[in-house]
């Protein structure tokens, strides 16, 4: 009897996580209105999509199996980054027989300039054309580094561009940004805070476009028409300064902070490698496979994302990220 009872109480509960899951694809917004929102510089979305395109059509896959696409993605970047006026310094290191970089570009600051905010994202792509994974992150990062360039802020940002964040050098010591943070704690760098961006381009406005783990999207949208801020119970004070900067900004994009515990997606990305070292970190992100069904295909080419979209997001967390640093 007792064995019976407890095969029909975890029955139950399968019962209640499945439906858990399915209320969560609906979600709680079912008849809201589509958001449709438009940045204030409206050359933004074309500058974007041109950094996205170079990364993801014209150099295409970036890695150090394909090694040539990575040298030229840095390349790229470096270029870049030294238009918008910043001296460019390199962390060289070997993977497989292979020198890759991580590329970096600081703007100093002007009170605690020994206080540095890293602003980054990873430029490797897995196997494929990766826009969304992650030529849109690199994308972003790039025109942060543009817009920032003459602001005056109280900490050091570091813009900061990792190699090999893809399997298989995922949480691995060759990981890019491992080896930036294992670095820089060994140096007795003061990193205060970190904020990664990761897949950033992919929204839609359809029903039940938005996914979740089981009971993790119960309360949240049921359109993945929003910016996702990812962190742990840990680092959820962090996520939620920086959900504050961003709608406090002229942005009137949508964002929420996913505090998540336990589940398989909340260290997906350069954000574990600074928790590794204790350092305040955070992922920017459009929540990945939980929306976007290209992830880590050859079908996550560029003209599939939305620049519009991308546009409000960069210009909300260039306030945001002036907050931080100043604060």
């Amino acid at each position: 009897m007792k064995i019976t009872r407890k095969i029909i109480d975890i029955v139950l509960i399968a019962v209640l996580l499945y439906l858990s899951a399915q209320v969560s694809t609906l979600g709680w917004n079912f008849f809201l209105p589509d958001i449709k929102v438009k940045p204030h510089d409206l050359e933004l979305p074309e500058r974007l999509q041109a950094h996205t395109r170079k990364l993801s059509q014209d150099i295409g896959r970036r890695s150090v199996f394909n090694y040539a696409g990575l040298e030229q993605a840095a390349e790229y970047i470096i270029r870049q980054l030294e238009s918008s006026g910043y001296d460019v310094k390199l962390q060289e290191y070997f993977v497989i027989g292979k020198k890759t970089k991580n590329i970096i570009a600081a703007k100093s600051g002007a009170k605690f300039p020994e206080e540095i905010i890293v602003v980054g994202a990873h430029y490797d792509s897995y196997f494929n054309p990766g826009a969304d994974d992650n030529a849109s992150g690199v994308a972003a990062v790039l025109e942060l580094a543009a817009l920032l360039k003459n602001e005056t802020v109280d900490r050091t940002i570091e813009f900061v561009f990792f190699a090999n964040e893809e399997p298989p050098f995922f949480q691995r010591d060759d990981m890019g940004s491992r080896v930036f943070t294992k670095i820089a704690k060994e140096s007795g760098r003061n990193i205060r805070a970190a904020i990664i961006f990761d897949m950033i381009g992919y929204y839609s406005n359809r029903i039940n476009s938005q996914r979740y783990f089981p009971l993790g999207g119960v309360f949240s949208p049921n359109k993945a028409n929003f910016i996702a801020v990812f962190a742990d119970s840990e680092h959820r004070q962090f996520a939620e300064r920086a959900v504050s900067y961003f709608r406090n900004s002229p942005s009137l994009f949508p964002i929420r902070a996913l505090i998540l515990d336990f589940q398989p997606s909340v260290d997906f990305s350069d954000h574990w490698s600074f928790w590794k070292e204790n350092y305040p970190a955070i992922m920017v992100s459009d929540t990945v496979f939980l929306r976007y069904s290209n992830y880590h295909k050859d079908s996550d080419t560029w003209e599939k994302l939305n620049y519009q979209n991308m546009a409000c997001v960069v210009e909300g967390f260039r306030s945001a990220i002036i907050g931080i640093a100043d604060n």
